[in-house]
């Protein structure tokens, strides 16, 4: 221990007090080799966004370049390859083909600390985009058999040109980093092709983290529904788990203008979509969890004047606590299967779980939220609500504590008629949330490892 000594008749006065502070403060300094957080954040901030606007164009090029290459789930080429130049080009640790596509860079700071990971995902949707810029996607694909269009309508494109930027940054303060940090460019965050593994559980399968192991881990996404400047986020479950579901009716095929010969089954489906929904309005406690079960396909018969012998239904279910999602499920079989039988036919219901509840942990919520508030301002963070789509960044909060948030990429005052979700094939972002997501994920990593 270093002692450190003040005059024993120091008056209490606005310069010694001052004083007393900087000795205080340089002894930290010598103790730790670092400076304490505040003044950490205080230093670093300014020289960070002065840092972020001068690659901002990069950063949008980057975003463009992905934008007008969109690839799905397990078949990022062109993007995992943009990446990993980068990534080596900044001198870290790289490996590919994590996952099929993904991308893992590992930069080590020349001063001790712990380890972080940030994640960004990579993959498009098998949608047909209709926005006009002059790198708008034109895209084809095949998808489930099928040519179809690709897009980022999602945003991920955003997020890997994001993260990116974040390395560049990071990589150029290699001198005066504490500890690592593991950079993850994820693959199939939106699925993969039936038959495959992919995305952040096949990720954390083959060790992305492992050696070296992070003690936390970060997030971003960007969504429409956040004014542009703006980041949202929350402690404990903030999306929810997402399951598939597909349900079989199964009657007896008559002709339609003698029912009574046979046994309906759309008729039977038909009854099978109200029932599902007195689930959630009438038999689970709406006070503990929100929760959903949406029918989105119905698919039986193919002639007017025959009832068909079957009838395939298949939707989504959705919900943020573990105990009413099995209750939910076995609720949902009971359902089904019991109207069917009252009808004289037979229900088969599968539900395959997809992603579990993405929750973040609470005293990294607590971190993070100070940080983005440090950053963007305390009246430019608020408290996000609960989000009923799924996300798989739950796969590594599983492992180790995470922290997810939301940037919004909307000017305030957009008239709503020119404002898409996420998934729309008119989504579009403002360009200028890529710099304030580099900032930001950059000062969370900084920040985090000032503290340790």
């Amino acid at each position: 221990m270093i002692p450190v000594f003040l005059p024993l008749n120091l008056k209490v006065t606005p310069k010694s007090i001052i004083w007393a502070l900087v000795v205080l403060t340089s002894a930290m300094v010598l103790l730790t080799g670092r400076p304490v957080l505040a003044q950490s954040i205080s230093s670093d901030r300014q020289n960070i966004e002065q840092l972020a606007a001068a690659q901002e164009q990069k950063v949008i090029a980057w975003r463009r370049e992905i934008h007008q290459n969109p690839e799905l789930g397990n078949r990022e080429f062109h993007t995992a390859k943009l990446v990993a130049k980068h990534l080596a080009s900044l001198g870290l640790d790289v490996k590919t083909g994590v996952a099929h596509t993904g991308v893992v860079g590992v930069l080590k700071g020349e001063l001790p600390g712990p380890v972080i990971a940030l994640r960004a995902d990579m993959d498009a949707l098998p949608v047909t985009e209709e926005t006009d810029f002059p790198f708008s996607s034109k895209a084809k694909t095949i998808w489930m058999g099928q040519e179809v269009g690709a897009a980022h309508v999602c945003g991920h494109d955003a997020h890997t040109a994001i993260l990116m930027g974040v390395a560049e940054i990071l990589a150029a303060k290699k001198d005066r980093l504490h500890g690592t940090v593991k950079f993850i460019f994820q693959p199939a965050e939106e699925g993969m092709p039936p038959g495959e593994e992919g995305g952040a559980e096949l990720m954390v399968k083959e060790g992305v983290l492992n050696d070296p192991r992070p003690e936390a881990i970060f997030g971003l996404h960007v969504n429409s529904r956040t004014p542009l400047g703006r980041a949202g986020y929350r402690s404990g479950p903030m999306m929810a788990s997402g399951d598939d579901l597909k349900i079989t009716i199964r009657g007896k095929q008559t002709h339609a203008a003698l029912p009574w010969l046979g046994v309906d089954p759309i008729v039977v489906a038909s009854q099978v979509v109200l029932g599902l929904q007195t689930i959630e309005s009438r038999q689970v406690n709406i006070l503990l969890e929100p929760s959903l079960i949406t029918i989105g396909t119905i698919k039986g018969g193919n002639r007017a004047n025959i009832i068909p012998d079957s009838v395939e239904m298949s939707g989504i279910i959705r919900t943020f606590d573990q105990g009413m999602r099995k209750d939910i499920h076995r609720r949902i079989a009971e359902t089904a299967q019991g109207i069917a039988i009252s009808a004289g036919a037979t229900a088969e219901v599968k539900i395959t779980p997809q992603y579990d509840v993405m929750s973040n942990d609470e005293k990294l919520s607590e971190f993070g939220g100070k940080s983005l508030r440090a950053t963007l301002g305390d009246g430019r963070v608020f408290l996000n609500p609960k989000v009923t789509a799924s996300e798989d960044f739950s796969a590594y909060q599983k492992v180790v504590p995470g922290f997810f948030y939301f940037l919004g990429v909307v000017p305030e005052g957009t008239q709503p008629e020119k404002v898409f979700p996420n998934h729309s094939p008119k989504f579009w972002i403002d360009e200028r949330v890529l710099k304030i997501g580099v900032i930001t994920m950059t000062n969370l990593a900084l920040d985090y490892l000032s503290a340790k």
